[in-house]
């Protein structure tokens, strides 16, 4: 099994097919990771690997990948991962698919290596819409699952490790003069729930220069139509 070690963060990954790059970022919110894809409407790595050469990697502390847990964490170290995984396997430039909280991941890497990012496909991604005390319980359940693994972390460390998660507005991560300006094309599948609204999805691509939406994509009878969307979009900026 493939990890990638840098100082002491464990990386869990897999790499699929051949092709041109595309880093897929799974959903799950803070437990995001590979086999998660098994379970949604869009198995970005059974889709896209026939085409491409796909990247999957379980985040930080979420499935087989570890790391020590910080009350200055946030958004920024799970890009750094992503680059550096993405640096270790000599990969300059590449597409990035994400679903949940792969959304605003994507917009991170945008924000800090957007020279490398040469598009993004953006599945519903969460957002900020009178949700936060959602997000605050759901980053708990998993906090309380993995307390035991970092004693030293107290609680007003989990705290500040929270808020710098989700106690910003938006995408969580990034600011809507941020995605105003941000050139990277987009494709968003939209949204429609408390953790992935409606609203935020469609924000994105009223913001976005470059960004397109898709809204009908979950059903069964859409996801063939949905898929080949994606792949057309890709092939038009590889």
């Amino acid at each position: 099994m493939p990890f990638f070690e840098r100082e002491s963060v464990r990386i869990y990954y897999e790499v699929h097919g051949k092709g041109f790059p595309v880093l897929v970022l799974a959903p799950g919110g803070m437990r995001s990771s590979i086999s998660i894809w098994e379970d949604v409407p869009y198995n970005a790595i059974e889709r896209l690997s026939p085409h491409y050469q796909v990247i999957a990697m379980d985040q930080r502390n979420a499935g087989q990948s570890t790391a020590p847990i910080d009350e200055t964490d946030g958004w920024a170290v799970y890009t750094s991962d992503q680059v550096a995984l993405m640096d270790h396997l000599g990969i300059e430039k590449f597409h990035a698919a994400g679903m949940c909280i792969g959304g605003p991941f994507i917009m991170g890497l945008a924000e800090t290596v957007p020279e490398r990012l040469v598009s993004g496909v953006m599945l519903q991604p969460i957002g900020f819409d009178n949700n936060r005390q959602t997000f605050f319980e759901l980053f708990d359940g998993w906090a309380e699952e993995i307390k035991p693994l970092h004693p030293s972390m107290n609680e007003t460390g989990w705290t500040k490790f929270r808020s710098a998660m989700f106690g910003g507005d938006f995408l969580f991560n990034v600011s809507e003069e941020f995605v105003s300006n941000c050139q990277i094309p987009l494709l968003v599948l939209m949204g429609e729930d408390i953790y992935h609204p409606e609203v935020t999805s469609r924000k994105v691509v009223e913001l976005a220069p470059r960004a397109t939406l898709l809204e009908r994509w979950q059903d069964a009878k859409d996801a063939d139509t949905a898929s080949e969307t994606i792949l057309s979009f890709l092939a038009t900026h590889t």
